[in-house]
């Protein structure tokens, strides 16, 4: 579980997601976005050959072939000390410059929080 006061339960939700879809594939990260109606997309790195994509760019792809238009929060968890501009794009691209982009460690344990924008 998330380990930080600073998060309420929907925030909660999406990390809690996003390690889980971390652990469960064995994968370097996992992400999870929150859409405009409260509906979730989790994802994992995507490394094929002919495709890369980090989890969140698969999140946030996840949720626009999903149907939704706007995001209220996205969470990644990693290794990374920060999230990285290209992640950060994707979330500002759905979801607008304010966004909030939420970074956890492996263990789920907050690390930063920052605007998409």
């Amino acid at each position: 579980m998330t380990d930080s006061t600073d998060l309420g339960p929907e925030d909660r939700k999406i990390v809690t997601l996003a390690r889980s879809v971390r652990a469960r594939n064995a994968v370097p990260e996992g992400a999870a976005v929150r859409d405009e109606t409260g509906r979730t997309y989790a994802a994992g790195t995507v490394a094929l050959e002919s495709l890369k994509l980090s989890a969140l760019q698969t999140a946030v792809a996840m949720a626009v072939a999903g149907g939704a238009t706007s995001l209220e929060a996205a969470a990644v968890v990693s290794e990374a000390a920060a999230a990285s501009d290209a992640d950060r794009a994707a979330v500002r691209d759905l979801g607008g410059p304010d966004t909030p982009v939420l970074l956890a460690g492996p263990d789920g344990t907050l690390r930063s929080t920052v605007a998409a924008g």
